[in-house]
């Protein structure tokens, strides 16, 4: 979640808009748009969240990697900011929390 937050933020400053929704806080925009609510009503809430870039479904079930966003906006990867040193983000699939050998 701190990733996507940095990404959008970073997008933002450089002119990109990218909306972020979530269900709890605005319902209606899952309502609203058609191809969300279907697929809500046929997959359920647990295949969320999912990646819409005009009207369209891309990526369900996760987020978009830094390298699929660069991808789907056609923008250089340098829009979505820096990683800050010694901070390893880890993804949510890859079941660890990047501390090494159990120490957090």
């Amino acid at each position: 979640m701190l990733r996507i937050s940095t990404v959008l933020n970073s997008l933002k400053k450089n002119g990109i808009e990218v909306d972020r929704f979530n269900l709890t806080n605005a319902p209606m925009e899952f309502v609203n748009n058609k191809a969300v609510n279907d697929f809500i009503n046929t997959k359920g809430v647990d295949e969320l969240p999912i990646t819409v870039l005009e009207g369209e479904i891309l990526i369900t079930g996760r987020y978009p990697s830094n390298e699929e966003f660069a991808k789907l906006l056609n923008i250089p990867i340098s829009f979505l900011g820096e990683q800050e040193k010694g901070f390893k983000i880890i993804p949510q699939s890859s079941g660890g929390c990047g501390c090494s050998d159990e120490n957090c």
